[in-house]
């Protein structure tokens, strides 16, 4: 009875999973998010667009049966006596190259479509980075409201004891122990804030755990290690697929052009047909063979406004090319910015404000318990230090949101 209660209450409450990396949530990511699947179906119908236009015109064939006697002249009917029959093939060729032309608009629309789908997963990553990281600082500063509860329930056991001595007053106890309830709401706050957090890097992993059970880890700490801002747009230019995707366009639109000007030529029609009791002035001709070329007579020029079209499109092409260029300097250039700042307010705080409110808040705390300090100075220093390590969580949270904004202007994981 008693192991079967255990598996009815393991199944029940469920067993957390090891806590994910952000490599193994990024491999769910690309694996289960119907979004990005999607789109990569969409690249696939691109690639399967290349075998239609890969395609040749296909042969015509046809047959014409002529020459039967239908009613009797001079009471004469031999309706089958005159009767021939023509079978006939003919076949369009296409000059100019159109179908290679076809095909590689075809190919260069692919590789569009593949920068785009890139392009859409950079993107969704970076959401994805920002849910990571919002949930490692949910993390954090819910071990901080933890960590100071604790810390503070000690204080609160020495004051009941310096009160049962006579050292402290009733309402002095009694601020001190009212104050726990702002702990414990921060600790509410938190949870929230954690399940929250959790919730929206589900969503994206299409995932159905249950909160309770899902967990990740990862380092929320800071790097100074900035690479000059040159290596970081050179990067972004080599890497960004939104850019790539751009000038992969203008080559599909010189491609297009090609094919507009190669379509405004004439095709040939080749025929041949064979003839049974043919009828011509050749009395022992009863099998025939002919030939036939048709060529279209381009009198009007029926693909002028196409052609034009298509020349007009480098140029905007190549202008909105400029534009994403532009763009892309723009992105790293801001997010580079606030990598910088973060760090620079990062910096102090780990090298001397940390430890400075942490010796404040213990120096006050002991001289309290001695005597020493009254229960505003003890207060105060608590609430400093709080204040001190929140901040401390909040910047670290926004350095590592800023890593990520730079890698996603950058189009790749190069940043810190």
């Amino acid at each position: 009875m008693v192991c079967g209660l255990v598996v009815v209450l393991e199944a029940t409450m469920g067993v957390a999973q090891t806590p994910l990396t952000w490599d193994q949530v990024k491999a769910r990511f690309e694996a289960n998010n119907p979004a990005l699947k999607a789109d990569a179906d969409n690249v696939d119908e691109m690639k399967a667009e290349e075998i239609t236009a890969d395609l040749r015109p296909n042969p015509q064939a046809g047959v014409t049966v002529d020459g039967t006697q239908i009613v009797p002249h001079n009471s004469v009917w031999v309706p089958m006596k005159g009767t021939f029959v023509v079978p006939t093939v003919s076949y369009l060729h296409e000059r100019e190259h159109k179908r290679e032309l076809r095909l590689e608009s075809a190919k260069e629309g692919t590789r569009i479509a593949g920068s785009l789908h890139e392009d859409l997963e950079r993107n969704m990553e970076f959401d994805l980075r920002s849910a990571f990281v919002a949930t490692l600082q949910a993390k954090y500063v819910l071990d901080l409201a933890k960590a100071d509860l604790e810390y503070y329930d000690k204080i609160i056991d020495i004051s009941r004891e310096r009160f049962k001595a006579g050292d402290v007053a009733q309402i002095d106890l009694d601020r001190i122990e009212l104050q726990r309830v702002q702990y414990e709401s921060e600790i509410e706050t938190a949870t929230v804030n954690l399940r929250t957090a959790k919730i929206q890097l589900l969503q994206l992993l299409n995932d159905r755990t249950p909160v309770d059970q899902f967990d990740i880890s990862g380092p929320y700490d800071f790097s100074d290690a900035i690479k000059p801002l040159e290596d970081y747009r050179q990067a972004a230019l080599a890497t960004r697929p939104d850019l790539q995707a751009a000038m992969q366009t203008i080559e599909q639109s010189q491609t297009n052009h090609k094919l507009a000007i190669a379509n405004g030529s004439t095709d040939p029609t080749f025929g041949a047909w064979y003839t049974w009791n043919s009828s011509n002035n050749n009395p022992n001709g009863q099998q025939t063979l002919g030939l036939n070329v048709s060529i279209p007579l381009r009198i009007f020029d029926r693909n002028q406004g196409e052609k034009k079209r298509t020349l007009i499109d480098i140029d905007r092409s190549q202008q909105a090319t400029e534009t994403t260029r532009a763009q892309v300097f723009s992105d790293v250039d801001s997010a580079y910015e606030q990598v910088r700042s973060n760090v620079a307010l990062l910096k102090p705080y780990k090298e001397k404000y940390n430890e400075q409110a942490l010796r404040v808040r213990d120096t006050v705390t002991f001289a309290y318990e001695h005597g020493g300090a009254s229960l505003m100075d003890f207060l105060n220093a608590q609430s400093d230090f709080r204040q001190v390590q929140l901040a401390y969580a909040q910047l670290l949270g926004s350095y590592l949101t800023a890593v990520a904004q730079l890698n996603l202007a950058i189009g790749s994981d190069s940043a810190p």
